[in-house]
């Protein structure tokens, strides 16, 4: 098993109680923060093509140096960051079940894709992430100053043969309304 995919593999019984359920629902991750956040809102922060990250590739079947579509969004109550969320769509996808997220704008994805019954999600996989993976690194860019290691879980989406790969990492404010991290502007 490649080494990108045994950083996939963390044990959720490591991560923290309160964070567990969040960590492995497996409906829609959108209909439970607005359950908890009435507030709830979705900000893109980017959406074109770009190379994906090396350990996107083998979930998605993709060769080294193939474009894909990402889409970088922060999940928010209010201006409160909760999630960090990060999905890749390979071209040919695109062209075939995954088309509509062209045109996703600020709609919530989960919203999109627990709304079509032919979606099913495969396995969720867990990993606690830090200063060196890619996910953090723009998670803090995007809402600065944030713990050395951070949750995240990530699963494909399937609609025929095409999928879809979502990665989440889960903010500190998530569960700790005492700490919430601000936006800044």
């Amino acid at each position: 098993m490649p080494n990108s995919l045994l950083r996939w593999r963390h044990p959720v019984y490591a991560a923290p109680r309160a964070l567990r359920p969040w960590l492995t629902e497996r409906g829609s991750l959108t209909a439970r923060l607005i359950g908890h956040h009435p507030c709830f809102r979705v900000k893109v922060l980017k959406q074109g093509m770009a190379l994906p990250h090396h350990d996107e590739l083998q979930p998605l079947t993709l060769p080294r140096r193939a474009q894909a579509l990402g889409r970088e969004v922060l999940l928010l109550s209010g201006e409160t960051a909760l999630v960090y969320a990060h999905s890749v769509v390979p071209r040919s996808a695109l062209r075939s079940g995954f088309r509509m997220l062209n045109r996703q704008g600020a709609r919530s994805l989960g919203a999109t894709l627990f709304a079509n019954p032919r979606i099913w999600r495969g396995t969720l996989m867990f990993a606690k992430i830090d200063r060196r993976h890619p996910l953090w690194c723009r998670a803090n860019a995007a809402v600065g100053s944030l713990p050395p290691h951070l949750w995240a879980r990530r699963s494909c989406f399937l609609l025929g043969r095409a999928r879809l790969l979502v990665t989440e990492v889960f903010l500190p404010a998530v569960v700790a309304g005492s700490n919430p991290m601000e936006v800044t502007p």
